[in-house]
């Protein structure tokens, strides 16, 4: 198994950081929930109580609210927590640093110290009805009329909404490029902006995290854009490339103790478990194993300095392999979570079946990886 620091230069404050962070949580754990408490309210309680310990925004720079540490530096908080199986870091990360490369200095100063303490709340609308894993096909509008521009479109999946203030909206400024990822620009949207209208969608399992977004001659100003026009397709890569690292999310040190776990038990019971499944946990460890250094990788190419790319789709396409046949072997070793209240592995279970969809589907992940990393030609017939 992997474990240790990371190896790749890690700063040499990196172990007084935990070690300050785990004395700080020993005298700040998480905040009990209300059972009739919304899940998101009680993560910005969470959230505020992050960021009065100074763990919120770990590598952002100083002037804008934030430590101005590196991106290591917050890897190790995401994986502190999750270690613990309590929630994250709030996931703003991937926000902020779209604002903080794309994002005028006025808006850097304005919006980044009320986003990192929770000031303003923030949810993405990026996906459609008709344009949820593939972008490029959108057909939100923003026609610009001199100093404003003018929305019309629906935004799906927005998960949200209805606790958020602010949204980082993508829509389409040109109809008539040839190239549609292109075309894309990015706005910051007041959600009591007139003409907005937001619509929880109730799940079967009866939570409202996705909602509808509907635009009715929504009027943005100018200044109210992220970037220059046309710069929305590279703002969503660098937003979802920090989505998609499990470093980043704390979801490998997640998964690591369930798959410590897993040996554990597959260890003791190597002579009553049913046949083939000590090979399933087996794929389960290299699956982990592959993501932790890919994860690494990642992480790396990151303070080199590197721009986020096409790569991210082989960073979602791995973790959402290692998750799914993780919580699937997992119910087979473990039936009794199936049951009863501490079904928690089953619960994961089901969540992990979304894997493959959320955030683009994973045969659109293939397709870009085939299109933009290996340079495949569209028709490949037999």
């Amino acid at each position: 198994m992997t474990d240790g620091p990371l190896d790749f230069g890690d700063p040499a404050d990196l172990d007084r950081l935990r070690r300050d962070f785990r004395a700080w949580l020993a005298e700040h754990p998480l905040p009990e929930r209300d059972p009739d408490e919304p899940v998101p309210v009680f993560l910005h309680r969470w959230h505020r109580l992050l960021h009065s310990g100074g763990w919120v925004g770990l590598d952002v720079p100083e002037e804008y609210g934030g430590r101005g540490l590196t991106a290591l530096h917050q890897v190790a908080i995401s994986d502190e927590l999750g270690t613990r199986g309590v929630p994250g870091v709030p996931r703003i990360g991937y926000l902020a640093h779209a604002l903080l490369e794309f994002g005028s200095e006025e808006q850097r100063r304005r919006l980044l110290p009320r986003m990192l303490r929770g000031d303003d709340v923030w949810c993405q609308g990026f996906s459609e009805p008709g344009a949820g894993s593939d972008l490029a096909g959108m057909s939100t509008y923003a026609h610009r009329d001199g100093g404003h521009y003018t929305v019309n479109g629906q935004k799906l999946w927005t998960s949200y909404a209805q606790y958020s203030d602010l949204c980082l909206l993508l829509a389409r400024t040109d109809r008539t490029a040839a190239d549609p990822h292109a075309a894309i620009s990015a706005f910051v949207l007041p959600l009591d902006r007139p003409g907005v209208t937001v619509r929880p969608l109730r799940a079967a399992n009866g939570d409202d995290e996705f909602c509808e977004l509907f635009l009715d001659d929504v009027r943005l100003r100018e200044s109210e854009r992220v970037g220059a026009e046309g710069d929305g397709w590279p703002l969503a890569m660098t937003t979802v490339s920090y989505e998609r690292n499990a470093l980043d999310t704390g979801h490998l040190s997640k998964y690591g103790l369930l798959i410590e776990r897993l040996r554990r038990v597959a260890h003791e019971r190597r002579e009553t478990l049913a046949d083939g499944l000590l090979s399933e946990v087996g794929r389960c460890v290299v699956d982990y194993e592959v993501l932790v250094a890919h994860a690494r990788r990642r992480t790396a190419e990151r303070l080199a300095g590197r721009a986020a790319g096409p790569e991210s789709s082989v960073d979602k396409l791995l973790m959402t392999r290692a998750e799914q046949r993780l919580y699937e072997t997992a119910l087979k070793v473990f039936p009794e979570e199936l049951y009863g209240e501490g079904g928690e592995i089953f619960g994961d279970y089901l969540y992990s079946r979304a894997a493959s969809v959320y955030g683009g589907t994973s045969q659109i992940q293939r397709n870009i990886i085939a299109k933009r990393l290996l340079r495949l030609p569209a028709d490949r017939r037999a």
